[in-house]
C-alpha cells in the first residue's frame, strides 16, 4: 500500500504542473491577444486621425487651388485678362467716369476758359462793334466755356458708349497687362501704377482719340491740345499691399497645388477604414469649403464697394466692377462645388443606408425588367461580356468624366452637371446590358 501512495505521488504532482502551465500559457496567450488587440486599435486610431488630416487639409486646400487657377490663368495670361477686363468698359458707371476725366484733361489742357475771355475781349474791342454789345459779350465767356465742355464731353461719352472704344480699351489692357502683373508682384509705374494704395490706368489713348473726334466735328482748335498723361484711378483701397503679397503666393504655388489636394484627398479616402464614408464626407468639406470662398467674395464685394470714393464710382459700378474682375473665378468656385456634390450623392446611393438600398433595389427591379423585355442571343452574348468586365467599364466611365472636367476650358456648373448626367447615363447603359451568367454556365459562356 506504500508502495502505491509514493508511485501515484509523482503523477498527481505532474498532472497539477501540466495544469499550472496550461493555465500559465493561456494567461500569457490572453495578455498577447489583449497587446495585440490594443496595438491593432492604436494602429486603427492613428491610421483614422492620418486618414481625417488629409481629408481635412484637401479641403482646406480646394478653394485655394481654385484661386490658384484663377491667379494663374485669368490674372497671369494676357489674353485671359482682356476677356476678363472687357466688360468693364461696358458698364455706364465706368463709361460716365471714364468721359468726365477726358474731358477735364482736354479742358485744362486746353484753358478753353482763358481762350474764350481773350477771344470775347478781343471782339469787344472792335471799332465796329456797338458799346451795347461790346459790354456784353465778356459775360458770354462763361456759357460758351460751359458750351464747349459739353460738346466735348457729349464726344467724350459717344465715344466711351461706342464699339470703337471697347476696341481701344482691349488694347489699352493688353499693352497694360505686363504692367499688371508687374504691380502686383510688388513693382509699380507705366501704363498702370499703384500708387498711395491706388491702382491707376493712363487715359493718353482716349484722350487723343477723343480729341481726333473734336477736330473732325469741327473745334479745330482742339488740334493745339498736347499729348496729355491722365490717370483714371481704378481701385482705390488700403488692401493693394495685401492683395500683392497673397498673389505672389498664389503663383508661387502654381497650378500644382489642384493636383496636391487631389492627392492628399485621395491619400485620406484611401486611408480610411470606410472609405465610402470618408469620400462623402470629403467631398461635402470641399462643397463647404468653395462655399465658405464664395461667401468670403461677396464680403469683399460690399467692402470694395464701400471703400470706393464716391468721386471716382459710384457704389454700384465698384461692384460691377468687382463682380466682372471675379466673374471666372465664381465660375470655377461654382463648378468645384458642384463636382463635390454630385461626388457625395454617388457616395450615398452606394451606401448601406435604407433609403439607398431601397432606391438601388427599385433600380435594380427597372433594369430586370426592361432586360427581359428586349432579350435576344446577341443581347445575351453582350449582357455576359459587360457583366464580366463590368468594373473597369465604370472606371473608365468615371475617369472619362473626370478627365473631360479638367481638360475642359474653364468648365461652369452646368457643364459639370451635363458631365455628371452624360456619366450616370452611361453607368445606367453598363447597368443594363451587364447580364450575369445564368445558372448552367461556366465562366459566362453557355
Amino acid at each position: 500500500m506504500a508502495n502505491d501512495s509514493t508511485a501515484a505521488d509523482p503523477g498527481t504532482a505532474l498532472t497539477a504542473e501540466l495544469a499550472r502551465l496550461q493555465a500559465r500559457v493561456a494567461e500569457l496567450e490572453a495578455a498577447q491577444a489583449a497587446q495585440a488587440a490594443a496595438a491593432s486599435e492604436s494602429r486603427s486610431a492613428t491610421r483614422a486621425f492620418v486618414s481625417a488630416a488629409l481629408v481635412v487639409i484637401a479641403c482646406v486646400l480646394a478653394p485655394l487651388s481654385v484661386l490658384s487657377v484663377w491667379a494663374g490663368t485669368a490674372v497671369s495670361q494676357t489674353d485671359r485678362w482682356v476677356e476678363m477686363v472687357a466688360p468693364v468698359a461696358r458698364d455706364p458707371g465706368v463709361q460716365a467716369a471714364i468721359a468726365d476725366e477726358v474731358t477735364a484733361a482736354i479742358m485744362e489742357n486746353l484753358d478753353v476758359a482763358g481762350l474764350a475771355a481773350g477771344a470775347l475781349e478781343a471782339l469787344a474791342n472792335q471799332e465796329n462793334v456797338p458799346p451795347r454789345i461790346a459790354n456784353a459779350l465778356p459775360a458770354l465767356a462763361v456759357p460758351l466755356t460751359r458750351g464747349i465742355e459739353d460738346f466735348t464731353r457729349t464726344q467724350a461719352g459717344n465715344l466711351v458708349a461706342s464699339d470703337q472704344f471697347a476696341a481701344v480699351w482691349a488694347e489699352i489692357n493688353r499693352i497694360a497687362h505686363p504692367r499688371v502683373v508687374a504691380l502686383l508682384e510688388g513693382n509699380a509705374g507705366g501704363v498702370i501704377s499703384a500708387q498711395e494704395n491706388q491702382i491707376t490706368l493712363n487715359l493718353a489713348p482716349v484722350i487723343a482719340e477723343v480729341r481726333a473726334r473734336l477736330v473732325e466735328q469741327g473745334f479745330a482748335l482742339a488740334a493745339n491740345i498736347p499729348e496729355v498723361e491722365r490717370s483714371f484711378v481704378l481701385v482705390e483701397s488700403a488692401g493693394i499691399g495685401q492683395a500683392q503679397r497673397f498673389y505672389g503666393l498664389l503663383t508661387a504655388l502654381g497650378t500644382w497645388l489642384p493636383w496636391a489636394a487631389l492627392s492628399l484627398f485621395a491619400a485620406g479616402v484611401l486611408l480610411a477604414r470606410d472609405r465610402r464614408r470618408a469620400l462623402l464626407r470629403g467631398a461635402l468639406g470641399v462643397t463647404v469649403a468653395v462655399l465658405a470662398l464664395g461667401v468670403a467674395l461677396t464680403l469683399l464685394r460690399s467692402l470694395y464697394a464701400g471703400a470706393t470714393p464716391a468721386n471716382l464710382l459710384s457704389a454700384e459700378s465698384a461692384g460691377n466692377v468687382f463682380d466682372i474682375l471675379t466673374r471666372f473665378l465664381r465660375t470655377s468656385l461654382r463648378a468645384t462645388a458642384v463636382v463635390g456634390l454630385l461626388v457625395a450623392l454617388a457616395a450615398f446611393v452606394t451606401g448601406p443606408s435604407p433609403v439607398a438600398v431601397r432606391g438601388r433595389a427599385v433600380v435594380d427591379r427597372g433594369l430586370g425588367a426592361a432586360r427581359g423585355g428586349v432579350a435576344s442571343p446577341r443581347l445575351d452574348a453582350v449582357g455576359r461580356w459587360v457583366h464580366r468586365h463590368r468594373g473597369a467599364l465604370q472606371l473608365a466611365t468615371v475617369l472619362a468624366a473626370g478627365l473631360a472636367l479638367v481638360f475642359s476650358n474653364r468648365p461652369t456648373a452646368g457643364d459639370v452637371l451635363l458631365v455628371g448626367l452624360l456619366a450616370a447615363v452611361a453607368l445606367a447603359v453598363i447597368a443594363f446590358l451587364g447580364r450575369p451568367p445564368a445558372q448552367g454556365e461556366v465562366g459566362g459562356e453557355a
